[in-house]
């Protein structure tokens, strides 16, 4: 929640310097954009989330250029995916993350500890979103399905897709053997497809880079870290750049394609011993 409160602050602060450098008055905006004058004061005091539509009339107002507007358009979008999860809790959250993954073009993922979230089984998600919360049944029921159901867009080959994961990910299992089995099988169908390279760092090579977190880069601008209470979105250059220099890192220690698949199925191999183990 301090969160929210801090980024409206920050927007209010860019909108009240966009117009004093603008030479405009408060009242003086507001006419031009065709907006009540107590929005933009509320606006500017960070007490007010704008809507799409009036962002798009104060912004032809300032004639704002190309930078610019895509340093506002950054702050409401993180504003927008906040408040979208407060809203909506679990369900909430996962539908943010899906209208962040269908806007971006190319998404590049590591993970050090678990199956990324685009590569999910349904069953693996359903216990993803839930384990080690307490958390509503049917939020996290509805959660799961609107996880699976942004995978539509690892098959749209317009889109370029990267995911480098540790063996120790592939080997972490949150449920039964059986359903890592299924796991497995749907990380070998997902290596198939033309526009999604997926590898794998095997425990036997030395880690080029200690694996803090995982982490995930849209269109080589935002990186997003998850946490068990809310993900962490960073923006400045330094910070994406150094998730891309490890990512890069990994993914030259990572197996790819026939040595993949082979990994791949020396693990299934793992857990179907145990499998047979459980069931005896």
């Amino acid at each position: 929640m301090e969160d929210r409160r801090d980024r409206l602050r920050e927007l209010g602060e860019l909108l009240r310097r966009l117009r004093k450098n603008a030479g405009l008055t408060g009242k003086e905006l507001a006419q031009l954009a065709g907006v009540a004058q107590p929005t933009i004061s509320r606006m500017e005091t960070g007490r007010l989330l704008p809507t799409p539509e009036t962002v798009e009339q104060v912004s032809a107002a300032l004639n704002l250029n190309q930078h610019t507007r895509e340093e506002l358009d950054l702050l409401l979008s993180r504003l927008r995916v906040e408040v979208s999860r407060l809203k909506g809790g679990l369900a909430g959250r996962e539908a943010a993350n899906a209208a962040r993954i269908r806007s971006a073009t190319s998404v590049t993922v590591f993970s050090s500890a678990m199956i990324p979230a685009l590569l999910q089984t349904a069953e693996y998600a359903r216990l993803a979103v839930a384990i080690g919360r307490d958390v509503d049944e049917d939020d996290a029921a509805k959660a799961a399905a609107a996880r699976v159901e942004a995978q539509a867009v690892l098959f749209e080959d317009s889109r370029r897709f990267a995911f480098v994961l540790t063996e120790g990910a592939v080997r972490t299992w949150p449920g039964s053997p059986s359903l890592m089995m299924a796991q497995l099988d749907r990380l070998y169908q997902v290596s198939t497809l033309p526009h999604v390279r997926l590898g794998i760092v095997p425990w036997r090579v030395e880690t080029p880079v200690f694996p803090l977190h995982g982490f995930t880069i849209f269109d080589g601008a935002v990186s997003v870290v998850e946490s068990l209470t809310g993900d962490f979105t960073m923006t400045e250059a330094s910070e994406v750049e150094a998730h891309e220099a490890a990512f890069a890192a990994f993914e030259s220690s990572a197996v790819y394609e026939a040595n993949f698949w082979e990994l791949l199925g020396q693990i299934s191999a793992d857990f179907r011993k145990l499998d047979d183990h459980t069931e005896s």
